[in-house]
């Protein structure tokens, strides 16, 4: 296996718990991720999708977007609902957080440098919510050149249409790049 890393997408209590942004079967694709980040959580980056203070504070559309979701403003909010589910929150260190104020982790550009210091070639991603955030970060990886592993029972959405549509554009649409595998089979790679 190539320099690879777990780039777990947005596990955090905002989607896990009773919020208006509740995916309700992250749950069901837990166990697969807890797998995966335990058994390497050297090479886990968890990233937390950081909602503004208040609407004004973001440029663009992101402020009409707080505006429509201003309940889930820091300012509104519990702000240890940002935080990583305990499942996995107790794996950091040496697993590590990428803090993100858009669907993308590559926005910034922190990651790709990060990654690119440590020779990393290939991403491996889950987490939720996989039309939006992991959607981003799976085109993002592709965009920088990184080999793109999707775990398919290890990513979740708020709707089965939309979460099914997404992982068929990524297999469809950019197989030469990504790959899309379940947990099991990524894990028993590792081990061969």
């Amino acid at each position: 296996m190539n320099q690879w890393v777990h780039l777990c997408i947005d596990m955090q209590r905002i989607f896990a718990e009773d919020t208006p942004w509740h995916v309700p079967w992250m749950s069901r694709v837990s166990g697969e991720i807890i797998e995966l980040s335990e058994c390497h959580p050297q090479r886990t980056i968890f990233t937390r999708f950081m909602t503004p203070e208040r609407a004004t504070d973001m440029p663009g559309m992101w402020r009409a977007y707080y505006e429509k979701w201003h309940e889930m403003t820091r300012a509104k909010i519990a702000i240890e609902l940002l935080d990583v589910v305990p499942d996995l929150a107790h794996l950091i260190p040496p697993a590590r957080i990428l803090d993100k104020m858009t669907y993308s982790p590559w926005t910034s550009g922190h990651l790709h440098q990060q990654l690119h210091a440590e020779s990393v070639d290939t991403v491996v991603v889950t987490g939720g919510e996989t039309d939006v955030c992991v959607l981003a970060a799976a085109i993002g990886g592709i965009e920088l050149g990184y080999k793109v592993i999707v775990l398919e029972d290890a990513v979740c959405s708020g709707t089965d249409e939309t979460h099914d549509a997404a992982l068929e554009l990524l297999r469809s649409r950019f197989s030469a790049q990504l790959e899309i595998t379940k947990a099991a089979e990524f894990m028993a790679q590792l081990r061969s």
